[in-house]
């Protein structure tokens, strides 16, 4: 990526940090941080191991891509890095897809070419939200296994099964057939956006094309690599949920990591349907508070588990971004 873009992508997501950062409280910050101790520095370190799990997924991708006369690859550390930096860009960026995957994209079609780069990110950003949907139903099952059930949890539960099933359909649906015009041409009947979608799904229909064949043709030819993914995707998240438990730790030593799971479950899927705000502002925080409070736990627990992961979450957006600036000096792998 030249350095325009890079800096570009740098001081946009630099700027929005410190607006959210100007958005704290900082003494209920330090507050938060004191009662946290050492468990905080656990949950910013769980991270580290976190997002090894997302940057295996994408690589399994990569490499599934790969023509037997194509031998362009990439190093997985130099993925991790870009992996982290995406993240951040889209934590950071309104609407959230609106910012990492074109940086993805711009850092990795030097190393193995436009369209197959743009077919791993899109390809990727597709079982990333698949897992999402994969993940909910799951942890509607271990609701349903662990937890009292009233009748109005059933109806929701009803409703976000019927909405995760439809979301599973949709995917699906896009492995087999391809996604990146079907998508387009959805965004070329909303007003605003139609005035250059249309005119971008004219100009590069068949690099569009490519592109959908490339991603049908890696679900039919590599299930094996897919299942793969999807698996990592999920664990990530099952995984994920020691940072709820670490974080209630220091409240509640008793804490069961099965009622965390769901804990990040149903916060993930509230903060989800806000994605249109940066860092998932309010719906984050909303999330954690109803889904506590929903599993018998003290208000003020989801407000202190809100904090810290407000707090970890700017921190790894500071670091994707510093690491946006951080020159990769390894050759280019042919």
């Amino acid at each position: 990526m030249s350095k325009k873009y890079q800096n570009a992508f740098f001081i946009f997501g630099l700027v929005v940090l410190i607006v959210m950062i100007s958005q704290l409280d900082f003494s209920e910050v330090w507050r938060g941080l004191c009662s946290a101790g050492y468990w905080f520095f656990a949950v910013v370190v769980l991270w580290a191991f976190l997002y090894i799990f997302n940057t295996a997924a994408w690589y399994l991708i990569i490499k599934a891509g790969r023509t037997d006369d194509d031998r362009r690859t990439v190093s997985f550390w130099w993925l991790y890095k870009i992996t982290v930096s995406g993240f951040a860009l889209n934590y950071a960026t309104p609407g959230g897809l609106m910012g990492g995957e074109p940086y993805r994209i711009m850092e990795l079609a030097p190393r193995i070419g436009t369209e197959r780069a743009s077919s791993s990110v899109i390809l990727y950003v597709m079982t990333h939200i698949f897992s999402h949907f994969c993940f909910w139903l799951l942890s509607i099952a271990l609701y349903v296994a662990i937890q009292p059930l009233s009748l109005f949890m059933a109806i929701m539960l009803g409703a976000t099964a019927a909405f995760c099933g439809l979301g599973v359909w949709f995917f699906i649906s896009g492995y087999r057939k391809g996604l990146a015009v079907r998508m387009l041409n959805v965004f070329s009947h909303i007003p605003y956006i139609k005035r250059w979608a249309a005119p971008f799904i004219s100009k590069h229909r068949e690099e569009l094309d490519t592109i959908d064949r490339q991603i049908s043709a890696l679900n039919r030819q590599n299930r094996k690599t897919f299942l793969s993914v999807v698996s990592l995707e999920v664990m990530c998240r099952v995984c994920s949920a020691l940072e709820v438990f670490f974080i209630l730790l220091v409240l509640m030593p008793s804490v069961n990591y099965l009622q965390c799971i769901l804990v990040i479950a149903f916060t993930s899927l509230f903060a989800n349907i806000l994605f249109f705000m940066p860092l998932q502002l309010g719906g984050r925080e909303g999330g954690f508070l109803m889904s506590v409070s929903g599993l018998g736990m003290t208000a003020g627990a989801g407000i202190f588990v809100a904090l810290i992961v407000r707090i970890r979450e700017l921190i790894w957006t500071g670091i994707g971004l510093l690491l946006i600036k951080i020159n990769n000096k390894t050759k280019r792998n042919k």
